[in-house]
């Protein structure tokens, strides 16, 4: 924030009767896209760009991936993305290193991009799943295990 930022503040807490305006938290939106070529990218580039509150796009086209910075939906965002005519849907990957178990069946994809996996529920451990210590605390694979076994 500079110092005009602070004084007009000020001026409007002190002095104004205009209330502020809350501001909404800057996020990022990721989405899948399938680009084929140059002019494509150029399209989905600038109709993101032209979205209120976005703040910088960047598109990679070899992982078919558009991620805009911003304060904007990511609804309107998705929304300006279909409307030049590309089937588009929320980023639907997350990290290999995230996921518990990425070859489940429905986690694993042969299309998602290098090091990453489908966001699939069965990938994430459940919270009622005994702990990984608990089954190893009686393993035979364990020198320190229970000898009582």
């Amino acid at each position: 924030m500079g110092i005009a930022d602070f004084v007009s503040d000020w001026l409007i807490d002190n002095l104004g009767s205009r209330k502020k305006k809350k501001r909404k938290p800057n996020q990022t939106v990721e989405i899948k896209v399938k680009m084929d070529c140059d002019g494509c990218e150029r399209r989905i580039k600038n109709a993101v760009s032209s979205v209120k509150g976005v703040k910088s796009v960047e598109v990679n086209r070899k992982q078919s991936k558009v991620t805009a910075v911003g304060y904007a939906e990511p609804s309107k965002v998705l929304k300006k993305v279909q409307s030049t005519g590309k089937k588009a849907e929320l980023w639907p990957y997350v990290p290999y290193s995230v996921v518990a178990y990425p070859y489940v069946a429905q986690a694993y994809d042969k299309k998602a991009p290098p090091g990453y996996v489908k966001k699939a529920p069965q990938a994430f451990p459940v919270d009622e799943a005994p702990d990984q210590r608990l089954t190893m605390m009686f393993s035979d694979e364990n020198p320190n295990a229970c000898s009582i076994m």
